[in-house]
């Protein structure tokens, strides 16, 4: 039998209604290039998600590796069973509420086939607000790629927060399958520098995969890795801030670990496109929002002026405003734009 090149590889919990449409979007036109890996972890809904897999795969052409994990293991650890269970030669996350957009998971296919050494690639994607909107997430003019090293992990870890499309090489992955960044929900992040820093990477500027912005609750914290961040159902001031200090853990033990400088300066990109980390809290109520301001500040992360400019048109402008306005300017750019 054919070996698969990619494996989409998704961690499933408690979303059988979200699992439906993103393995409908699924298109690959030669189903021979595509394996689905998916590990339930051990969700109230896990019957949900069983009777989802099994009515896919008896009319599906695509293979389907399923499995049910004996303990809720937690995002990261879930990111790591998958990748263990893959046999292809590439490996494109999904997370279980977003979709893979028409026709693009072919075109990904052509592009990874031409370029065999690449060890990673970021993507393009899209998101679509409630309001009707699409907001696109594109970081540069056309496909890129770069060289390995530092600068690359400088310019590429920021833009790989996104669990869907995360695209990276199977084989190199494995011997940074650990386990000290459970907990963060930023896993892939760590995976992503240590072969950027290693292997030639690129950005592939069709979108691939859109998110949708509902009000879907957050299922984090039931695994005993992510107790003690995380509360599920919700999303505390204390979340969002543990979310942003695992960008600083992976970061500071990379430095340590090469023995250079990335932590800040990542931390000022981070700065500079800050927006989507501070309106999360913004819909809270002034009070909640400036509590929460000032735990980031404690975290260094008000070195910059965009920093200040996001949080004043929050204030007075509310987050849905500023949601459109940024909607606007990058549909007129037709990118993220570069601060």
């Amino acid at each position: 039998m054919k070996k698969a090149f990619i494996s989409i590889c998704i961690p499933s919990y408690n979303r059988p209604e979200t699992l439906v449409r993103l393995l409908e979007s699924i298109d690959a036109a030669d189903s021979k290039d595509i394996e689905i890996v998916i590990c339930e972890d051990k969700s109230p809904k896990r019957e949900e998600i069983r009777a989802v897999v099994d009515k896919f795969n008896k009319k599906s052409d695509y293979k389907i590796i399923y499995e049910e994990n004996k303990e809720n293991l937690g995002y990261d650890a879930n990111l790591r069973e998958l990748a263990n269970n893959a046999g292809s030669e590439w490996i494109v996350y999904m997370g279980d509420d977003d979709a893979f957009i028409s026709g693009a998971l072919d075109k990904l296919i052509v592009f990874l086939k031409e370029r065999s050494e690449l060890g990673y690639v970021l993507r393009s994607y899209n998101i679509i607000h409630q309001n009707g909107g699409i907001e696109r997430f594109r970081y540069f003019d056309g496909n890129k790629f770069f060289e390995p090293g530092l600068n690359s992990y400088i310019s590429l870890f920021r833009k790989s927060v996104f669990i869907s499309g995360f695209t990276i090489k199977r084989d190199l992955i494995r011997p940074y399958l650990i386990n000290k960044f459970d907990g963060t929900l930023l896993f892939q992040l760590y995976l992503a520098a240590e072969v950027i820093l290693k292997y030639s990477s690129a950005y592939f500027n069709e979108p691939l995969t859109c998110q949708y912005d509902k009000e879907l609750k957050p299922e984090f914290g039931s695994s005993a890795a992510e107790k003690k961040f995380y509360t599920p159902g919700i999303v505390t001031i204390e979340n969002s801030v543990n979310f942003m200090k695992g960008f600083l853990k992976i970061t500071e033990f990379l430095d340590k670990k090469y023995n250079f400088n990335s932590a800040e300066i990542i931390k000022k990109d981070i700065s500079k496109y800050s927006y989507p980390v501070l309106s999360i809290q913004r819909d809270k109520g002034l009070k909640t929002f400036l509590r929460y301001v000032k735990e980031l500040n404690k975290l260094g992360f008000n070195i910059t002026i965009y920093y200040y400019i996001y949080i004043i048109a929050l204030i007075f402008l509310g987050k849905r405003i500023c949601d459109s306005l940024i909607q606007i300017i990058k549909n007129i750019l037709g990118k993220t734009p570069k601060l």
